[in-house]
């Protein structure tokens, strides 16, 4: 009976506790992928970053500084192009984040109504014993 007893306790700490892990497991994953996408951003600044400072040192007269000038247009073009499609990104990878978050929560929200339903029942059918074993103590 004991090993009933604990097999029913770890079940149900299992069911308690594995909305937690999901959600966890849903926000590592989350912060992974951003940080992820983020360090690749970065990289993709710095070495257009590099190749402006290269191009720079490169340049030896007025005519090489007037087509630098002419470069540094077209990448600061380019930088922002890049900056409104990692923004992008970013902001479908919050948008997924919070749609897989909303079902996590419902489904947790679901399973604790379920749970609370099938208390309740048990409660329901108990208690007509609890009232008669009393009412028979008082004669």
């Amino acid at each position: 009976m004991q090993d009933k007893m604990m097999d029913a306790f770890n079940a149900q700490t299992r069911q308690m506790f594995e909305p937690m892990r999901k959600m966890n497991s849903l926000m590592l994953n989350n912060m992974e992928k951003m940080t992820q996408y983020q360090l690749e951003a970065m990289k993709r600044y710095s070495q257009m970053g590099t190749e402006r400072m290269r191009s720079a040192t490169e340049i030896e007269d007025a005519e090489g500084l007037k087509d630098f000038g002419a470069q540094q247009a077209a990448m600061m073009n380019e930088l922002s192009q890049q900056m409104q499609e990692d923004a992008r990104v970013m902001s479908e990878m919050s948008l997924e984040f919070k749609s897989e978050m909303e079902k996590l929560f419902g489904e947790a929200g679901k399973q604790m109504a379920d749970q609370a339903n099938a208390t309740a029942k048990g409660e329901k059918s108990e208690q007509p014993a609890k009232a008669s074993s009393q009412s028979s103590r008082k004669s």
